[in-house]
């Protein structure tokens, strides 16, 4: 992007990194509580402003384990439709393991990286498997993939081990112990004597989803209803959030925010007029709850 971290603003669109994911949704949190301390609230309104939800999410992580609140709203951009779920994943290596020798003695060697091509076409068959059977009613189904794979020493010799890191998106009632069952049952299925593989799980982000019925998603659609003048629509979202560690921490959360276009692409811009009536609702929605 031209000049990313020089904003500009083209009609009602500012442009500049991390304009629409998500600098536009603190913008609107930020202009909602500065609102807020005008109104004689009961209850409290706790600002969170995190690191690191790209990758690890230490900063919700380190939230989660001081403050408590009766309900949390995520402001990741959204369009201004309700989202109340979105996926989740786990990260796992799968290592296979040959035998090392000179290329020209196949009588000695076993290629680690063709059995892993076994794994490889196993993949293939589960995520076909995978798509074929939507039953969630926004998220529809997992997925998998092979993010990267490393393997071999040099041109000239059987490659001893190979490497796979692969990514298993997980919709709601999806475990970490049901996804490692996934990738034990390609193992299990490889019928070759020479086949040898392990498995190791690095990361897991759990999935989300709140009930409709949940106070704080009433309200949010109460006032957004009242400020957009149509009825937002409630919708599920593929990527992961910080959401999930909210709800896990017994925070009922939902999650609304303003539009754009971008995220994570070369050109980035947010919606400053959804700015504005996203931080219209969130004021509404601190009115009712904390009253």
């Amino acid at each position: 992007m031209e000049r990313p971290h020089e904003p500009s603003v083209i009609g009602k669109r500012l442009y500049g990194r991390g304009a629409y994911d998500m600098k536009a949704g603190l913008a609107s949190i930020m202009t909602a509580a500065a609102r807020a301390k005008g109104l004689n609230l009961r209850g409290d309104v706790i600002l969170t402003a995190v690191a690191d939800e790209e990758y690890a999410s230490i900063g919700t992580s380190s939230i989660v384990k001081r403050w408590r609140a009766d309900a949390a709203i995520v402001t990741e951009p959204t369009e201004l439709d309700i989202c109340v779920a979105h996926k989740g994943f786990a990260w796992l290596d799968v290592e296979t393991v040959g035998v090392a020798a000179h290329g020209s003695r196949p009588d000695l060697g076993i290629d680690a990286i063709v059995k892993m091509g076994k794994v490889l076409a196993g993949l293939e068959k589960l995520e076909r498997a995978l798509r074929a059977r939507p039953t969630h009613p926004l998220l529809k189904s997992g997925s998998v993939h092979a993010s990267l794979i490393t393997g071999g020493q040099e041109l000239s010799s059987y490659p001893e081990r190979c490497k796979l890191s692969i990514e298993r998106r997980t919709i709601p009632g999806e475990t970490q112990e049901s996804v490692e069952a996934e990738i034990y049952s390609i193992f299990d299925a490889v019928a070759d004597p020479h086949f040898k593989a392990s498995m190791k799980t690095t990361l897991v982000r759990e999935p989300f989803e709140v009930s409709r019925d949940e106070l704080i998603v009433q309200v949010v659609h109460r006032q957004a209803q009242a400020v957009l003048k149509r009825e937002p629509a409630v919708v599920g979202a593929t990527g992961w959030m910080d959401a999930a560690l909210l709800s896990a921490a017994g925070m009922p959360t939902v999650i609304f925010g303003p539009g754009g276009e971008g995220a994570h692409a070369v050109v980035e811009w947010a919606d400053l007029d959804q700015l504005e009536q996203c931080s219209e609702v969130l004021l509404g929605v601190i009115e009712e709850f904390c009253s």
